[in-house]
């Protein structure tokens, strides 16, 4: 959770929906630790104990997206959360269905997004 979404409250958006145009590097061990710990078995890792992935309950936190309404309608950006999202997204892949990703919605403008994307915005369509 950020100072920007720290009063928004939590929704859920498809996985497929959340777009995430800047490639992520990424630490297996935690993300196996936030699989386990969603599918019922709390996992510790090195950013979460055993006692915060028990008291979680199954649920990671929620992701920050960033939500831009455009021409082709609404679209959802994320910038953070990259291993929250790489284990939902290896829920997906062993469930084949499209998982319910907890999130907090940031409305956002093509000038705020141009500050995470740089003139690479302009490849969107936005």
């Amino acid at each position: 959770m950020s100072i920007q979404s720290r009063n928004l409250k939590v929704s859920e958006i498809p996985l497929s929906q959340i777009s995430r145009p800047i490639a992520p590097v990424l630490d297996t061990a935690k993300i196996n630790a936030m699989v386990s710990t969603m599918q019922g078995t709390p996992t510790a890792s090195k950013t979460c104990t055993l006692e915060q992935a028990e008291a979680s309950e199954g649920l990671l936190p929620p992701v920050d997206i960033m939500r831009i309404s455009d021409r082709e309608g609404v679209r959802f950006f994320a910038f953070g959360g990259c291993h929250r999202l790489q284990a939902y997204d290896r829920i997906a892949q062993s469930s084949g269905e499209d998982p319910m990703v907890r999130c907090k919605i940031i409305p956002t403008t093509k000038q705020q997004l141009a500050l995470y994307l740089g003139s690479s915005v302009e490849n969107l369509g936005i």
